[in-house]
């Protein structure tokens, strides 16, 4: 397979050909080897239109999403980003690739643990992941220039919102465990003024300020409607 004119497909077809167009954002899921986050027998699908699982319930999400999630972000280059849900690490190396730091905190160890071997590997040096509550945050990186939750909370957790510096921007899915919005929040003189975007359907974040039991079955991770 070629990897390399299958991602570029992806990123002409399922990216630029819905609207996504920052050329920084573009680029870097044209860079990103996005066949080598997923497991062995999801590779013929790396560069489908779709979420991937990736074990332990968890998904890798569909390119339309990260890109979009990425590109609602406003980033400029600069900033200390935290990642809520690292999963297999693909987020992170593209957000690697749009800010100066990222810290991508995962809470399941057999993720957390293949996404760093992974993410090092591949030599994306400015990514940190770190084991631990999501919903939390991650206090001992804080304040952050913008927060991106790969995973759907039934509200805002507040520490995400009290972790973002003066201006920083939140891109978070928040609803119910089968739908949700995605949102932006930016905080404006300690105040969140808060943007829809469009809706979607993410796994459910799991924590203290996210769910607390995972009743749905579904490997199904997110999907925008788009």
């Amino acid at each position: 397979m070629d990897f390399e004119a299958a991602r570029h497909e992806m990123v002409v077809r399922q990216l630029r050909g819905r609207g996504i167009r920052s050329d920084r954002v573009l680029n870097a899921m044209d860079s990103v080897p996005r066949h080598l986050f997923v497991p062995p027998e999801k590779i013929p699908s790396a560069y489908a239109d779709e979420p991937l699982a990736i074990g332990e319930r968890q998904t890798i999400s569909q390119p339309f999403m990260v890109a979009t999630m990425a590109d609602a972000l406003l980033l400029t280059g600069t900033e200390r980003l935290l990642e809520v849900g690292g999963g297999s690490g693909y987020q992170a190396a593209v957000l690697s690739l749009l800010v100066r730091k990222v810290i991508a905190v995962e809470s399941q160890s057999v993720l957390a643990v293949s996404a760093r071997e992974r993410l090092a590997r591949l030599g994306y040096s400015n990514v940190r992941v770190e084991e631990g509550d999501g919903s939390m945050g991650w206090p001992l990186g804080a304040p952050y220039d913008a927060i991106l939750v790969t995973a759907a909370a039934p509200s805002v957790p507040p520490p995400l919102f009290d972790q973002l510096v003066e201006g920083g921007r939140l891109v978070i899915p928040v609803g119910s465990m089968d739908k949700q919005e995605l949102i932006r929040i930016v905080k404006r003189e300690g105040r969140p003024a808060q943007q829809s975007l469009l809706a979607c359907q993410f796994v459910p974040l799991l924590g203290r300020f996210g769910w607390q039991a995972t009743p749905r079955k579904s490997s199904a991770g997110d999907e925008s409607h788009a």
